[in-house]
């Protein structure tokens, strides 16, 4: 699964395959902690991650939302800024 990002511990990682499955999401890995996270809701639809990482996924999404369902959608992973 390529690597799009990683802060403050998180990993943020998206995965094609011929036909993933919707929604548009990506993975956020916290040490062994795992949450899929929606794209266009922001939401986690998935996964054990603590309150506080799921927070700082959000905001990180918030930013790059556009980007992650562009990549999605041509299914070509490029990396982006971390949350600073």
């Amino acid at each position: 699964m390529p690597e799009i990002t990683r802060f403050y511990g998180i990993v943020i990682k998206m995965f094609f395959k011929p036909k993933e499955h919707e929604p548009s999401h990506i993975h956020a890995l916290y040490g062994e902690y795992m949450g899929e996270f929606n794209i266009s809701t922001l939401e986690m639809i998935q996964g054990d991650l603590p309150p506080k990482a799921q927070e700082l996924v959000k905001e990180w999404l918030q930013l790059y939302k556009d980007d992650l369902q562009d990549m999605w959608d041509k299914q070509f992973i490029y990396k982006l800024p971390p949350l600073q």
